[in-house]
């Protein structure tokens, strides 16, 4: 009961404090030009708690925590809004009526303070914790595992595994524990030289719950950092919010392509997991896995899927070319596109999740 609580607690903390980074970029963003913020809310649903500040915006804090929303003031548009809505609306304070440009800077200002949001967190792990690396060769090669079989000695570096490129040891681990007793290839450097060798991945047995899993069987090793000066924090901070940027991009690819399991996307349950799981190793291990969602959370939202950021950003940058917005007929028919689109992809990832708490093992028959 401990656990769970924990889970839930650090979950709601986590998340709430992203998507206030999130939002509150919006509402800066509108402020700034000159827009009316009605509502600024911390969660769906029904309001628990509610006030207004002496601007006339309404802060929320809702019951379901999975997300939040800004809502500038009209920003509904003429043609969707009722008369009721039309009578309120202030002159000049509309969302609807800034030049496209404006209406750009505000919903692309989101996605902008989570990079930023990721990057602070960086420089302050990095200024105080300093910054710990893996250094990106072998050091230990597992005896008679399937990497010594291979012929892989401590010092070299793995570029591949089969035809999926490595840039460390964490995709090392990724690429094969999806392939348990694969027969494929290893590239390595050795020396200045590049070679490739054959190998056949190892199995760890797994169990109902989980499935078994590949390893290659060697150690990397794990050189602890020295606290940095606070500019070469920050831009060390830059540099790792942007490599994370590029991996994870390389991911959704690699899955997109089949190069990588589908089973590898995760939703809400698994990231409620890995909060609980990061509140046990203390602040810095919060802040780091923060950094990662902070990341996530804006590339996410810069994907050119309708009712997303980036979607919206689609259709300004599609104004301001062509003179005039785009039809409102495409716009309607592409929202519900996006909508089933995600609606669909937080089905399957729940799915995922569920599956990985082991909630289907009984659709899979035992063996005997």
């Amino acid at each position: 009961m401990h656990d769970l609580a924990r889970t839930i607690l650090a979950y709601v903390l986590i998340l709430g404090v992203l998507v206030f980074v999130h939002e509150f970029g919006h509402y800066l963003a509108a402020r700034w030009r000159g827009i009316k913020v009605d509502t600024f809310s911390i969660g769906f649903g029904p309001a628990l708690y509610r006030w207004h500040d002496r601007v006339g915006t309404e802060w929320r804090l809702s019951a379901i925590p999975l997300g939040g929303y800004v809502k500038p003031h009209g920003f509904e548009g003429p043609d969707d809004a009722t008369p009721e809505q039309k009578a309120a609306w202030i002159e000049g304070r509309t969302f609807h009526d800034k030049p496209v440009g404006s209406r750009a800077l505000v919903i692309a200002m989101g996605p902008i303070f989570n990079f930023g949001f990721a990057i602070l967190l960086f420089t302050l792990l990095f200024a105080f914790a300093g910054r710990p690396e893996v250094k990106n060769e072998v050091a230990q090669v597992e005896p008679n595992g399937p990497a010594a079989q291979a012929g892989v000695k401590p010092g070299d570096v793995i570029t591949h595994l089969g035809a999926l490129p490595v840039f460390n040891f964490a995709d090392v681990q990724a690429h094969a524990s999806e392939r348990p007793g694969a027969q494929t290839t290893l590239g390595i450097r050795r020396g200045g030289q590049d070679l490739t060798l054959p190998i056949t991945l190892g199995t760890v047995p797994g169990t109902k719950k989980h499935g078994s899993t590949g390893k290659i069987g060697v150690v990397y090793q794990m050189v602890p950092g020295k606290p940095l000066s606070p500019p070469q924090a920050f831009v060390a901070g830059v540099h790792e919010t942007w490599m994370v940027s590029v991996q994870t991009l390389q991911g959704v690819w690699q899955i997109i392509s089949g190069q990588r399991s589908t089973k590898e996307l995760g939703g809400t349950i698994r990231i409620a997991q890995m909060s609980g799981q990061v509140a046990q190793y203390g602040f810095a291990s919060i802040m780091s896995f923060m950094a990662l969602l902070s990341v996530n959370l804006g590339l996410i939202n810069l994907f050119p899927i309708p009712i997303l950021d980036g979607g919206r950003l689609v259709f300004y940058i599609a104004e301001s070319i062509q003179g005039r917005p785009v039809s409102r007929r495409v716009q309607e028919i592409s929202y519900q596109a996006g909508f089933a689109l995600i609606a669909g992809l937080f089905l399957f990832s729940t799915f995922n999740d569920l599956a990985n708490l082991g909630l289907f093992h009984w659709l899979i028959p035992s063996s005997g």
